[in-house]
């Protein structure tokens, strides 16, 4: 007779909606009355992790953890993962992890057979702060709302923006990076540029000041590493290893810690990238990536309102294009009511509730989880670490009971590597040779501070025809730089950029992102 055999009609019918029949993920087994029963294990299927989910908890109830086990599983599966490693202890899947008596006594409680494996990863950094690879974007790729939201601008500043975005996509003006914007932004300004902007709402000086004056407060911040060329290319995350696992792409985020408005938006850059690029599928036997947005909340905090419609709109269109996205934040409340909607898996580790606050966010919580055997709040914060409430989606695309979990124990290292090893692992990778390097090439900034041509050298005086004297001259001033960026060379320059990109002018997505692909 099986383990789930002996359980209690109650946790039986629990078991049974797990029992799945295609490729699943193994989550850990039932907890039911105190005991854990490995002979009813919780799963969740492979085809239905592109419906997106959300992993919770509080601080150190083992959410990391949590990622790492279904990070491996995916990859061994073939499919490609994204994680952001918020606090640096993510690098460790590439390598097996070591054996001890606590994870021999974990995997002996949930039924598994422990094996230390290493897993095929690749390691990125945000501008090239930490380790790996440098993941940059540019400045016109990155587009005017997410822009807008890491400078804090308000609603009348963003819609700016974008008239400024407008202008340098139909004239040929790349933005590459930051001072490409501040120059476009300047000329706009001046005498001549305001002429450029009349019939399209025109740009005030005011909101100007602002825009330039959060730019530099943003460089000054140290954040122009991260706009710039060559820009991470998003098909890079969708990457096998010969063997066929998935590559799991670990972006290295602790050197950006105190920065957490700019790495929660470049995530949501990245997962634009991604839905503008990638073509409709519908549901497959497997996910083209999942993609684990950690520290969500900061995403959604402040957000206007068509920010979060641009959130909400993208999350439950990507899905058909073959990606999950996993939200990883502390409580469900801290992801609005319309994307949590979208998450049909959800791994739910410990609540504390030691205040007020706690208290109606644990309520909060509990009133997101369907009907349950369980008494939720009691269980919710009696939870240990490596256990959590689990209801998932089955093959059929309907809610499995709510399942109290103990999860399994990853097999690879539960920690970091050293950064000696990491450094060694990105020289040898193939994407070294396509980032590693940046580069500055002519676009908005070169083109708009281009000097006057200088005239021709004076024909010899032999050769002049008589002329009437003329009074001397009084030498002439250096041009200002507000005359350079005026003076006709630099006019004749646009007339040229504008003759070559006709027909270019960027399309924009959701979230007003675009890409020029190399």
């Amino acid at each position: 007779m099986s383990d789930s055999e002996t359980l209690p009609a109650e946790a039986q019918r629990i078991a049974a909606g797990y029992a799945f029949t295609g490729p699943a993920l193994d989550l850990g087994a039932l907890l039911w009355d105190g005991g854990c029963h490995p002979g009813a294990p919780v799963r969740i299927p492979l085809p239905v992790l592109n419906r997106h989910g959300l992993v919770a908890g509080a601080t150190g109830t083992g959410k990391t953890k949590t990622l790492q086990l279904i990070a491996e599983q995916l990859s061994a599966q073939g499919v490609p993962v994204f994680l952001a490693d918020i606090k640096g202890d993510l690098s460790g899947i590439a390598r097996p992890g070591q054996p001890s008596d606590r994870v021999q006594g974990r995997a002996a409680e949930v039924g598994q057979q422990w094996t230390p494996a290493g897993f095929p990863a690749e390691f990125l950094a945000l501008g090239g702060l930490g380790h790996g690879i440098p993941v940059r974007a540019t400045i016109t790729s990155f587009g005017p709302v997410l822009l807008s939201k890491v400078l804090q601008l308000n609603q009348t500043q963003e819609q700016s923006l974008g008239l400024i975005f407008h202008y340098a996509d139909t004239k040929g003006l790349e933005l590459i990076d930051l001072k490409d914007l501040r120059a476009v932004v300047a000329f706009l300004t001046s005498d001549e540029g305001k002429a450029e902007l009349r019939n399209i709402g025109g740009l005030s000086t005011a909101t100007a000041g602002v825009i330039l004056r959060s730019l530099t407060a943003f460089e000054a911040q140290g954040m122009a590493d991260f706009f710039g060329e060559p820009e991470f290319d998003t098909a890079d995350l969708l990457r096998t290893a010969p063997d066929g696992r998935g590559v799991v792409s670990v972006l290295e985020l602790p050197a950006v810690q105190d920065r957490p408005l700019l790495f929660s938006t470049f995530l949501m850059w990245l997962l634009a990238d991604l839905f503008h690029d990638l073509p409709e599928i519908g549901d497959a036997d497997k996910p083209k990536l999942v993609f684990f947005f950690d520290e969500a909340h900061l995403l959604f905090n402040d957000a206007s309102k068509a920010f979060l419609e641009s959130i909400t709109q993208t999350v439950r269109l990507i899905r058909s294009k073959g990606v999950g996205v996993f939200f990883v934040t502390q409580t469900p409340k801290d992801v609005p009511s319309d994307v949590l909607a979208q998450l049909g898996n959800r791994v739910q580790h410990a609540l504390r509730a030691f205040t007020p606050d706690d208290q109606k966010a644990l309520k909060a919580t509990v009133k997101t989880f369907p009907n349950s055997a369980y008494d939720l709040e009691e269980l919710l914060t009696g939870l240990g670490t490596g256990e959590a409430v689990v209801t998932v989606l089955s093959e059929k695309g309907a809610p499995t009971p709510v399942a109290a979990t103990r999860l399994r124990a990853p097999e690879s290292l539960m920690g970091p590597v050293d950064g000696a090893e990491l450094d060694r692992a990105v020289q040898g990778s193939a994407l070294h040779g396509r980032y590693a390097q940046a580069v500055d090439r002519e676009s908005a900034y070169e083109k708009l501070s281009a000097e006057r041509p200088q005239a021709p050298e004076a024909a010899p005086k032999a050769a002049r025809p008589p002329a009437t004297p003329k009074a001397p001259k009084a030498p002439e001033e250096e041009p200002s730089l507000g005359e350079q960026v005026v003076s006709s060379g630099m006019f004749r320059s646009l007339a040229r950029s504008v003759g070559t990109q006709i027909g270019r002018e960027i399309t924009r997505s959701l979230f007003g992102t675009a890409r020029r692909r190399r």
